[in-house]
């Protein structure tokens, strides 16, 4: 590699006085301006000066005059110093808690039902905090969870990833949703083994949610997978259920909100113990806002209590959703 023409880096407190320089177009207003003397100032624009071999100033007994070479330059000064201020303001944010960015990434049958709980939480509490949200499949809410696009997750585990710390929420039931005039409709402590001959609708490829439904059917006994017709959302597969087209399973938080959108709608609870899952907050191993993170979660378990769910403390069983 070739070093020829090595010039010395310029330092802040040359581009500091030569800002000020620039802007002022006086040497005693401009060292005022920075609260240095005149011969430092100079002295720190002459060393600039030599620094990057070029001449910045013209100078004449009554005025300073910017070079051509120096208005280009003042353009990037500023823009340097404008860089510096914010990374130093980014650092003193992230050195105090709950401040600065958290990029929280949240699965689609999670994020309308708990978010309002999360925001007015983070809003409440946590005011400075930038809470940023992300809606995306597991799949890709880990992937960038592990490229660090990524602080946070808010989604149903056991995930069993390496490098990723679950820090357990809830558990929360599944209800059975069936269309108005279905045998099972309205009925409590329906067995398992009901799922058995059900029309069951799906959510699409990739949603932990389908998983979770075609492991609960082979725990049923069920050997084929129910599918028929999926949907990309519960919004829509609810409506599917509402015409008559089959029976779905619903989380218990998301039940009030999607059923309330059809009168064509009954739901069913199961026999003890009812099948669930259950929903964590992940961060990245050895993560640097960790205790921040634990304690959002503490914060989070208490503020849900006020919904239809189980409040855990402990890591999530290896059975775990049931």
């Amino acid at each position: 590699m070739t070093l020829g023409n090595k010039r010395r880096q310029p330092s802040l407190a040359q581009l500091r006085a030569f800002a000020a320089v620039a802007e002022h177009l006086h040497f005693r207003d401009a060292a005022a301006a920075i609260g240095v003397s005149q011969p430092a100032l100079s002295g720190a624009v002459s060393a600039l000066e030599e620094a990057l071999g070029v001449t910045l100033l013209e100078r004449t007994t009554r005025k300073v005059l910017l070079s051509p070479a120096g208005e280009r330059i003042a353009v990037r000064t500023k823009a340097v110093l404008a860089e510096v201020g914010a990374l130093l303001e980014e650092a003193e944010a992230v050195s105090a808690p709950f401040t600065g960015v958290l990029r929280l990434g949240v699965i689609p049958t999670v994020a309308p039902y708990l978010l309002p709980t999360v925001l007015r939480l983070v809003h409440d509490r946590y005011p400075d905090l930038d809470l940023q949200v992300h809606e995306e499949q597991t799949a890709s809410l880990l992937e960038g969870l592990a490229a660090g696009r990524l602080d946070l997750l808010l989604l149903a585990v056991p995930l069993g990833v390496p490098g990723v710390v679950e820090l357990p929420l809830f558990d929360e039931d599944f209800v059975l949703v069936t269309p108005l005039d279905h045998w099972l409709g309205g009925r409590d402590g329906i067995p398992r083994e009901a799922l058995k001959e059900l029309n069951l609708l799906l959510l699409d490829e990739g949603h932990c949610l389908r998983d979770q439904a075609l492991d609960i059917c082979r725990e049923a006994g069920r050997e084929d997978a129910p599918v028929t017709t999926t949907a990309a959302g519960l919004s829509t597969l609810v409506q599917l259920v509402a015409g008559g087209l089959g029976c779905t399973l619903l989380p218990r938080t998301a039940l009030t909100v999607e059923t309330s959108r059809s009168t064509r709608l009954l739901t069913a609870r199961f026999a003890d113990p009812a099948p669930s899952r259950r929903i964590a907050l992940a961060m990245r191993a050895g993560a640097a806002r960790a205790a921040e993170y634990q304690e959002l979660a503490a914060a989070l378990r208490e503020d849900l209590k006020e919904l239809p769910v189980r409040v855990v403390h402990g890591p999530p069983p290896d059975n775990h959703p049931r």
